[in-house]
């Protein structure tokens, strides 16, 4: 159960984490309580699955990054296998598996940023390559479109 404090909290950090030397000092003065026990609760929340990343957002088109969604057909025996190890790579952004049917046989569907085709290319081959894969498609973004996403808690 989230306190009322919790709440304040992660409705801060969503888009107001301050760009400072001690944002939880700051956050905690806004908040009336000690820089600690900020963070010792964003600790609690995350160990707890209520946090699942803190972290900024880069424009990956700025930064020089290319995109793909990847679909892959991977027997049910070996989807949590693959999936962890597609997951091992710093440029998987989310990774998650879909309801596998005789019309749509891809069941692990994952997003790919990297620097260039080169290294985009050494992941999929990787991936092509593992245990249980019998296919795979690369459907790289042409257009991107961002969702800001907030709760309001």
């Amino acid at each position: 159960m989230l306190s009322a404090f919790d709440k304040a909290l992660l409705n801060r950090i969503q888009e107001e984490l301050p760009l400072v030397d001690r944002p939880f000092a700051v956050l905690a003065e806004d908040l009336g309580v000690e820089e600690n026990d900020v963070i010792e609760r964003l600790q609690y929340l995350k160990q707890h699955g209520f946090i699942r990343r803190m972290g900024p957002f880069f424009d990956s088109n700025q930064l020089g990054y290319i995109g793909t969604l990847v679909a892959v057909s991977v027997t049910p025996d070996k989807v949590a296998t693959v999936a962890a190890a597609i997951n091992r790579h710093p440029g998987v952004t989310h990774n998650y598996e879909r309801y596998s049917d005789d019309d749509n046989i891809y069941n692990l569907w994952f997003t790919l940023l990297s620097p260039d085709v080169a290294a985009q290319e050494k992941v999929l081959n990787t991936v092509k390559g593992m245990a249980g894969v019998e296919k795979l498609i690369s459907l790289p973004a042409e257009k991107k479109f961002k969702v800001s996403v907030r709760f309001t808690l």
